[in-house]
């Protein structure tokens, strides 16, 4: 398993990307995303995707260097179809125009359909609160990815539809960023990748039965994964489904639909961002948002536990760490990275 500063990992995202032929601005904003991604524990959106990414480029499912274009635009709302682009290039062109219409009006709302994975929500939060704005995102996977099955059910009928919400603090940000799935996709690929069980919980197989076999996702006969929430699943599922019908209703995109295909290439999205400064005031949110985080922290402990996190910490002390450490790289990512380069003829690092 190799280990490399993320320095040189995102240099190597790009070379492979622009050797795939994406403009190299674009592939600036994508290595820098998927390898932020890794830097903050989250591997499943990280340098695993580069493989997929290229090979969707190859076969025309991505399109390299395609513009946004807006649909429908207020002085609140943009619309827009992201062409089949890379996602985090469309995300955040998107954000780019709602940032000054949030700051004029005090909320600004934006849709994202035909678009590339966007990556991890939570990046798009903490480009928020660098703006002093919180934020509500969520994506679906425009038709494909049904591999949640509802309480009781034995095969997907919705993707895992991520949510995300972001606050501002006066230091570090609370970002609550998760798959309304007992896991992402993404982590039982990266399971799956690394030939390594899944944890209790996550899976059922055809029958309904629980299992830890991540093939299950991607093997005939076909398992699903299970919503979050345990004995309380309905929650987790719908919240799913709600997200499903925002996403593919508002955008113009495509709900959760059997038309098309199960494997999930793209997203549709939605994006809202508020303005403290036109609500009660930045300083007073800022004073609340500090004395409430403090106030959690705070809280006694149990005997034998660790000190309260919040959201977004446990992201920072990963990427505190992984900055010194360097990223590891599973031997079955490394191999399918190593395969794309040797293709597109771009050196691996020493």
């Amino acid at each position: 398993m190799p280990t490399l500063p993320a320095a040189s990992l995102a240099a190597l995202a790009r070379s492979l990307f622009e050797a795939a032929g994406v403009p190299a601005a674009d592939a600036e904003v994508v290595s820098n995303s998927l390898v932020d991604a890794n830097l903050c524990g989250h591997d499943s959106h990280g340098v695993m995707r580069i493989p997929q990414y290229i090979d969707f480029l190859k076969k025309g499912t991505f399109k390299a260097g395609v513009p946004l274009t807006v649909i429908n635009e207020t002085p609140a709302v943009v619309a827009a179809d992201g062409n089949w682009g890379l996602g985090q290039v469309q995300a955040y062109r998107l954000l780019d125009k709602l940032v000054p219409k949030a700051k004029a009006l005090g909320v600004a709302a934006g849709t994202l359909r035909q678009c590339g994975h966007v990556g991890r929500l939570g990046e798009y939060a903490e480009f928020a609160a660098r703006e002093k704005m919180a934020l509500f995102a969520a994506v679906n996977s425009h038709g494909s990815g049904r591999r949640v099955a509802p309480p009781g059910g034995t095969e997907g009928r919705i993707s895992t539809n991520p949510i995300c919400f972001g606050a501002p603090t006066s230091t570090d940000p609370v970002v609550l960023d998760f798959g309304t799935s007992a896991a992402a996709e993404g982590k039982v690929r990266a399971q799956f990748q690394k030939k390594q069980p899944c944890p209790d919980g996550w899976l059922i197989d055809n029958t309904g039965e629980p299992t830890t076999d991540p093939s299950v996702l991607y093997n005939e006969p076909r398992g699903s994964l299970v919503p979050f929430g345990g004995s309380q699943a309905y929650k987790g599922f719908g919240l799913g489904l709600l997200l499903d019908l925002l996403c593919g209703g508002l955008s113009g995109g495509s709900c959760s639909n059997p038309a098309f295909p199960l494997p999930g290439a793209g997203n549709a999205a939605v994006f809202v961002l508020y303005n403290p400064a036109l609500f009660g005031g930045t300083d007073h949110f800022l004073k609340e948002s500090d004395g409430l985080t403090s106030y959690v922290r705070s809280c006694p402990t149990a005997a034998g536990a660790g000190a309260i996190t919040l959201p977004g910490d446990p992201e920072r002390s990963t990427k505190a760490k992984r900055l010194v450490e360097g990223i590891a790289v599973p031997d079955g990512t490394w191999e399918l990275i190593s395969k794309t380069a040797t293709e597109l003829k771009v050196a691996l690092p020493a």
